[in-house]
């Protein structure tokens, strides 16, 4: 099996976050956005420096308990005053990808319409 990379991980997330009902990819800012009904709910990259893995997230419901991982932050931009998070990491073995697969779930049921999560 092929190591892990932060680029193979983050592909990984963005298939994750694709696989939800009407998930839509762009780029704003020239940074990889999945969106559902035009609204954000993961961006990758972001604000991320070479050969680092940034995602950010809303959590609602946890992001009391992300603040006090070492790799999560409130969101830049005034995004974390409502409940965004960003994760960063410099190396693959770091990546909780259990964890961020969660967070990419609640991300979607905080942003996306009521109908769409029932289906979940």
């Amino acid at each position: 099996m092929p190591k892990k990379t932060l680029e193979s991980l983050e592909l990984e997330l963005r298939n994750h976050a694709m696989s939800y009902p009407e998930a839509t990819e762009d780029f704003p800012w020239g940074h990889r956005a999945i969106k559902v009904k035009k609204k954000a709910f993961v961006f990758l990259g972001g604000e991320s420096s070479p050969g680092e893995l940034s995602m950010s997230v809303k959590l609602p419901q946890s992001r009391d308990m992300a603040a006090d991982l070492p790799f999560a932050e409130p969101t830049g931009y005034g995004l974390g005053k409502s409940g965004w998070v960003t994760a960063r990491f410099k190396k693959a073995a770091d990546v909780p990808m259990d964890l961020l697969r969660a967070w990419i779930d609640e991300s979607y049921r905080a942003i996306a319409p009521k109908k769409l999560v029932k289906g979940l």
